[in-house]
């Protein structure tokens, strides 16, 4: 049997108590969003004949979410992140911000306190064996074309088994995350590893969730980059490596048309000996344009929990979440 409650006064007064509107202590727009978010869960619960076993497995859902800290792991699996790249987009327009490397989602796995490097850095500590030897290069230019001196380009990626350091606790401290300072003519350059794709684990509830929905929690694999440089708007991006199952398949709607990077594998020994390598590697190519901007806040990455950038971030972190 299914009955609509929603639209009763008893329920509509009963929703302004539990929001607090007939209390003076708390914050009034906190009230105004609980507000609306309540009232359309109880009219979902009214549509659909939600019924107590359901509500009850769901918040059992919510309960494995938060006890394997993977509300930032779900949250770009069902577009969150990407939905407010894109209305970032939309103020950028309205701004008249024009020009400039897309944006794309940030994830949950970065980590202040990289190590830094002038021009060039190492980010693999060696121990990635049998991993691809990946020569990462690019020039930070602005929308005139000329190449921007002293920017700052924050990398970090995963090793060949789709773990990230600080999160994979088998590997050493800072591997594969740097921070480089583009040179007198705004290039950066970084030896590593190519980065394998990667999945949510199997049978969490982010995993439980997406296969509710009948789709799948794989990530192709990509590099992660923040850039930042005095009057320029600041970028968070990623790119994907081309020839990936995944590249346009991504259960994190990171993938832009813009930002898939064809690596070059070189096996001249005499390209590898340029670059103080032993053997063949793959070249990645990765120039990025960035837009000006005279507004301090937006010259800056926005404030949310990250890895040893804030008290908050230790207790809200991915823990194992891959993104």
């Amino acid at each position: 049997m299914s009955v609509k409650i929603f639209d009763t006064p008893e329920v509509q007064d009963f929703l302004k108590t539990v929001s607090g509107f007939d209390q003076s202590g708390g914050n009034e727009r906190a009230k105004q969003i609980m507000h609306r978010l309540l009232s359309d869960l109880y009219r979902l619960v009214d549509d659909y004949d939600v019924t107590p076993e359901e509500f009850w497995s769901s918040v059992s859902v919510l309960n494995a979410l938060g006890e394997g800290t993977q509300f930032g792991l779900l949250a770009p699996g069902l577009g969150f992140d990407h939905y407010l790249d894109m209305r970032m987009d939309a103020e950028d327009k309205q701004r008249g911000l024009s020009g400039g490397t897309p944006r794309t989602i940030e994830g949950p796995l970065y980590v202040a306190g990289a190590p830094e490097a002038e021009g060039f850095a190492r980010m693999d500590d060696g121990t990635d064996s049998g991993a691809e030897v990946m020569w990462l290069t690019g020039q930070v230019r602005d929308v005139d074309g000329q190449p921007v001196t002293g920017a700052k380009v924050e990398i970090w990626h995963a090793d060949s088994k789709g773990g990230y350091s600080f999160f994979d606790p088998s590997q050493s401290e800072y591997n594969l995350r740097r921070t480089i300072i583009t040179d007198s003519q705004g290039r950066y350059t970084a030896r590593s590893i190519i980065p394998s794709g990667y999945g949510v684990p199997e049978g969490c509830a982010t995993d439980q969730v997406l296969k509710l929905l009948g789709r799948h929690g794989q990530r192709p694999a990509h590099i992660h980059y923040f850039i930042s440089a005095p009057g320029h708007k600041h970028l968070t991006t990623q790119i994907n490596l081309a020839g990936d199952p995944y590249t346009f398949d991504d259960f994190a709607f990171a993938t832009r048309e813009e930002l898939v990077i064809e690596g070059r594998r070189i096996e001249d020994p005499a390209e590898a000996d340029k670059r103080g390598l032993e053997g063949p590697f793959t070249e990645v190519v990765f120039d990025v344009e960035l837009a000006r901007t005279d507004a301090p806040e937006l010259q800056h990455r926005h404030k949310r929990p990250r890895a040893l950038e804030s008290e908050e971030a230790e207790s809200q972190q991915a823990s194992q979440a891959k993104v």
